[in-house]
């Protein structure tokens, strides 16, 4: 191989690719010129300041080995750039789809007039040429402890939490209360960004290595708490912060929906096969809020054939200008979402400086309008559906209080010295749960360090 030229998708399907200027050289101009093993990979050249985002404070809260193995990578040593993003993340073939890669857009070499580091899509990348190379293996453990453990919720933070406390050698059984498991990554997160084969395949994996998964259970329902605690030897609550905000709206339609709710309806509809009952078909939408979860429900719409694509944003457009390393600017380019309605209907779907102010509805009381306040002015806009991406307060309460345990101000578990445990003994909590709604790759952590502390408390010491 000779010199890096950078890195792109690896499946354009599953992820729209970013424009030339944005990621460097195009799909078109490279993807597919070379086997996998070949393409041409963008170095770790991100130690020009002394410590790379990705092992300072602000950066990913996994990827402390990223200099590691993407030096591997480079020098085209796959199976150990493998053994190495393995260190310290458990689904790289998640984050390396769905992470926002805040790490890219702060990395020093594009404050030099080159294109950052495309950790991303290198993770990404390792990760399938390990599937694709049979490198991927079941790892069952070969010693067990005896110890049980029941981790409670399916996501991110629950299955890295199930993934260490597993190949540990205790033997861990993981309650959801969906149909499938999976949690976010299963239904939080669109087909188009995370194919559900993607999670299917990894769940299946840890099933091989020995997790029990058991769907359908509510945790906070009856005895179930107490039940947990008598016959585990701890108890983990994963259980995400699934609390959504309200918007104070004038009027009352059954055409408002809240984002999380639509978005696992529509990805339950599209894998049994049938038209979701809160389908975008023929209508005009109204999505408010401006985050992630915003913009995955502007995409789904359009999918499922809305006729118009409205998304209100309170706050006004962001200025840009220069980025100020090591932080995140935002700078108000359409994400995927945007760029498909750009598209579809000619015109960006975000109204800024604009909020929802009075639900209107027809003779039949059915939701066809929205009154909304743009700058001042007042105005109405078509909608026969109103979806509400607010963010979400915190965790919600049934399951908490099953177990004995209270919720701070923000809606998390509050927990004891070592950041886990809870006022319950035996029971801890990680996750969004734990610390608020944030990313995946932050959940795989949380997960992670929480294994220890259950690991410690189970054993006595932890070498996790």
């Amino acid at each position: 191989m000779g010199k890096p030229t950078g890195f792109m998708e690896y499946n354009r399907a599953e992820r729209p690719v970013a424009a030339p200027e944005q990621r460097g050289t195009s799909f078109d101009e490279f993807h597919g010129k070379l086997p996998l093993q070949e393409r041409q990979i963008q170095g770790a050249r991100c130690m020009n300041c002394g410590v790379p985002f990705c092992q300072s404070d602000f950066g990913c809260p996994l990827h402390n080995l990223v200099p590691e193995w993407n030096d591997e990578v480079f020098h085209g040593n796959w199976e150990h750039a493998l053994d190495r993003l393995l260190k310290t993340n458990n689904f790289p073939e998640f984050t390396g789809r769905v992470c926002p890669a805040l790490c890219e857009s702060a990395c020093v070499c594009g404050l030099y007039g080159d294109a950052p580091v495309t950790v991303r899509d290198n993770e990404l990348a390792v990760i399938e040429y390990a599937y694709d190379h049979g490198l991927i293996a079941p790892r069952v453990p070969e010693v067990h402890t005896g110890k049980q453990v029941a981790v409670v919720g399916s996501g991110p933070a629950g299955l890295a939490v199930a993934d260490q406390l597993n190949h540990r050698g205790h033997t861990v059984v993981v309650f959801e209360r969906d149909d499938r498991p999976g949690g976010l990554l299963m239904y939080g997160i669109p087909n188009m960004k995370l194919n559900k084969s993607v999670v299917e395949r990894r769940l299946a994996r840890m099933e091989a290595e020995g997790v029990t998964f058991v769907t359908g259970f509510e945790a906070g329902a009856g005895g179930t708490a107490e039940r947990l605690r008598q016959e585990y030897d701890a108890v983990v609550l994963c259980c995400g912060a699934r609390a959504a905000r309200t918007v104070p709206l004038e009027g009352e339609s059954g055409g408002v929906v809240q984002a999380l709710d639509y978005l696992t309806e529509s990805t339950k509809a599209l894998l049994d096969n049938r038209e979701s009952a809160f389908s975008a078909k023929g209508k005009d939408v109204v999505v408010i809020g401006n985050g992630d979860t915003a913009t995955d429900c502007v995409a789904t719409a359009i999918r499922q054939g809305a006729v118009s694509v409205k998304q209100l944003v309170r706050k006004p457009a962001p200025a840009g200008g220069a980025r100020v390393w090591p932080y995140h600017a935002r700078s108000g380019a359409p994400d995927y979402g945007q760029e498909e309605a750009i598209a579809k209907f000619g015109a960006d779907p975000r109204l800024y400086e604009t909020v929802a102010k009075k639900l209107l509805t027809d003779e039949k009381g059915a939701l066809s309008g929205l009154q909304i306040e743009t700058a001042g002015q007042s105005g109405a806009i078509p909608a026969q559906l109103l979806l509400v991406a607010a963010g979400f307060s915190g965790a919600e309460a049934p399951v908490a209080e099953a177990f004995g345990l209270t919720l701070d101000g923000k809606g998390r578990v509050p927990t004891g010295t070592d950041g886990f445990s809870t006022a319950a003994e035996g029971v801890f909590t990680a996750g969004d749960m734990h610390r608020g709604a944030s990313l995946v790759a932050t959940a795989i952590a949380e997960g992670r360090a929480c294994a220890k502390a259950v690991d410690a408390y189970l054993e006595g010491y932890t070498n996790l």
